[in-house]
């Protein structure tokens, strides 16, 4: 598997525990728990996710660049 598609799978499970966290922010805000512990939970994924994000979007422009 190359680099390109294993940015791809990270950038997938990242996604899908950004999703179970957020989700779990909302269930703890409804049933009013001040876990702030909770609300950072969601930071965990977010940043590796951001990471892989910018360069799955810089990746077109700059294999085009190179073309």
């Amino acid at each position: 598997m190359s680099t390109q598609m294993w940015i791809r799978q990270i950038h997938r499970w990242l996604s899908m525990a950004f999703t179970l966290a957020v989700i779990a922010n909302i269930v703890a805000m409804t049933m009013q728990l001040q876990a702030v512990w909770i609300g950072v939970l969601a930071l965990v994924p977010l940043i590796p996710l951001l990471a892989t994000g910018l360069y799955l979007f810089a990746l077109p422009h700059v294999s085009r660049g190179n073309a």
